[in-house]
Order: C-alpha cells, then sequence, then structure tokens
C-alpha cells in the first residue's frame, strides 16, 4: 500500500520523533505546525540547526558547550580559579549560572556512571578531572552531579579518585529532591543548596 503522506513529510516526522520525550503524534503535530508556517521560519530554523553542529565547539578545559575555546567562562579572569564546580551535563552550569552564587571554574562530564546503560569512566571526562586536580592550584572541589542514583555513584567515585591529592571535596547540601536533575532545580532551591555544601 503506498503512503499517503509525501517522503519529506514522512522524513521529518521520523526525525523529530527520534529526539528525547517526542512520540509519533507530537513529532506528526509539529511536522504539520511547519507545513503551516512561512518558508523564512522554517529555514530559520533549519540554519539553527546547522549552526548548532558548524559553530558549537566543547571548550578544551571544561568541556561545556561555547561558540570559542576556551569558553567565556575559562577566559573570565575575574573567576575563582581555586574552586571547581563538576556537573553532568552542559545545562546543569546554566542552572547555577543563573543563582550568581558560585564565582569559580567548572568541569563538565557529559554523563554519569551507569553501568545498567554501559556508561563507565572512560565515557565521562573523569579523566581531564583528575588531571586538572594534580595541576595543584584547586582549593576546592565541589561535586555537582545530580541527586539520583547515578549521579550519588559517580561523585563517590570522582571524590576517592581525588581525595588523595588534598584539597575539599564538597557536595550540593541536601535541599534538592533526591531523583530530580539540576536544570529543573528553581534557583531558590538551588542558590541555598551551594550555600550548605558539605564536605563529602
Amino acid at each position: 500500500m503506498a503512503s499517503v503522506l509525501p517522503e519529506p513529510v514522512t522524513r521529518l516526522i521520523e526525525a523529530f520523533g527520534q529526539l528525547p520525550g517526542i512520540g509519533p503524534k507530537t513529532a506528526a503535530r509539529l511536522t504539520f505546525y511547519l507545513l503551516r508556517r512561512p518558508v523564512a521560519q522554517c529555514q530559520a530554523l533549519a540554519d539553527a540547526l546547522h549552526d548548532l553542529k558548524e559553530k558549537t565547539v566543547f571548550c578544551a578545559n571544561c568541556f561545556n558547550i561555547a561558540d570559542t575555546s576556551p569558553c567565556s567562562v575559562c577566559q573570565d579572569e575575574g573567576r575563582d580559579r581555586t574552586m571547581l564546580c563538576v556537573v553532568e551535563e552542559p545545562l546543569d552550569v546554566l542552572a547555577i549560572e543563573r543563582t550568581g552564587e558560585f564565582r569559580g571554574l567548572y568541569h563538565v562530564l557529559h554523563g554519569a556512571l551507569s553501568p545498567v546503560e554501559g556508561i563507565g569512566p572512560e565515557e565521562l571526562r573523569i579523566s581531564e578531572l583528575v588531571s586538572r586536580a594534580r595541576q595543584g592550584t584547586l582549593r576546592e572541589v565541589l561535586l555537582a552531579t545530580n541527586p539520583t542514583l547515578e549521579g550519588e555513584a559517580t561523585a563517590a567515585y570522582i571524590a576517592r579518585l581525588i581525595r588523595p591529592l588534598g584539597m575539599r571535596i564538597t557536595r550540593l547540601a541536601r535541599g534538592l529532591p533526591v531523583g530530580g536533575d539540576l536544570e529543573y532545580t528553581d534557583s531558590v532551591t538551588l542558590s541555598r543548596a551551594l550555600e550548605g555544601r558539605q564536605d563529602l
């Protein structure tokens, strides 16, 4: 039986369907929405997607997403270079920056340890973190991984690796909901968690 939809429409529905949280109905709804929009709006979306891949890099120091390397945070001379905040994802950096409470540097792991999903230390930016810690300039490492089973395991693993290096190791205070993600935490809760961080 021949498809009722033209091939470009089917392709876009399938492409949207591969995005996290987008099911078949939402993918079709987005596709048909774009069909009704002016060509200029669709072209702007296409250009933004193209630029996302062409003009975005990972910072060579902290592995956050940026348009230059090193990124603007790593280049900022006003930052406290003795403090390092370790997060799972770039969105976590945005969440912490929104609070205005942390003025140190960051290190983005790009995930958390998850043996079930086949994510071990080699798949994360842990070895680069240890290398940064060994440089001897850090006074404190704040482990701001998510308060999930995977996040806690990742924090414990990292703490075990860098504890012998002699710097203070802290964890966000317990005001964050267990099982939640930093990117969805409100600024007040996150600010209090940063102020009340504890030694591990």
